[in-house]
């Protein structure tokens, strides 16, 4: 009887934390990004900000915008570079089709979480999330701090 090995965590390239502390996530997809080469290079870089992107809905098909990854020094001078271009994202269309009847009746929002690598190809975790208010994250604030105390006397009395 062969065992099957467990699979490697796959590794993340860049995450939106600000997106845990602005929406409160109801559910999370995964989609694949169409990228160019030199995009590929800058993400194994590092060279990427998710904080700004947000995902929409066009004519059936879902697009990242606002995300922005820096084009390496070394890039191929032959190709103009643009950090901020609309990606598009690859999902199944009876996800796609879920996902847009969930937007519109709720009135929820599409955001990135991460992009990370999954089998050698980058994807892209998507969030369906609602905007918290601002007591909301007054609370989340407040249980992040309670949280951090009990973390610290637990220290404390263990030295």
């Amino acid at each position: 009887m062969t065992k099957k090995k467990p699979k490697p965590p796959s590794s993340i390239i860049a995450s939106n934390k600000k997106a845990f502390f602005n929406y409160t996530i109801e559910e999370r997809f995964e989609a694949g990004l169409v990228l160019q080469g030199w995009e590929v290079k800058a993400l194994r870089a590092g060279k990427v900000h998710l904080t700004e992107g947000y995902v929409v809905i066009r004519d059936g098909e879902l697009f990242l915008i606002g995300c922005q990854i820096t084009p390496l020094g070394t890039a191929s001078s032959h190709v103009q570079a643009d950090p901020l271009r609309t990606r598009k994202l690859l999902m199944h269309d009876s996800e796609i089709e879920r996902l847009i009847g969930k937007v519109e009746q709720r009135g929820a929002t599409l955001v990135p979480l991460n992009l990370h690598w999954s089998k050698g190809r980058v994807k892209c975790e998507v969030a369906l999330a609602r905007g918290k208010a601002t007591w909301d994250k007054r609370q989340t604030i407040r249980e992040r701090d309670a949280r951090r105390e009990m973390q610290r006397a637990l220290k404390s009395q263990q030295t």
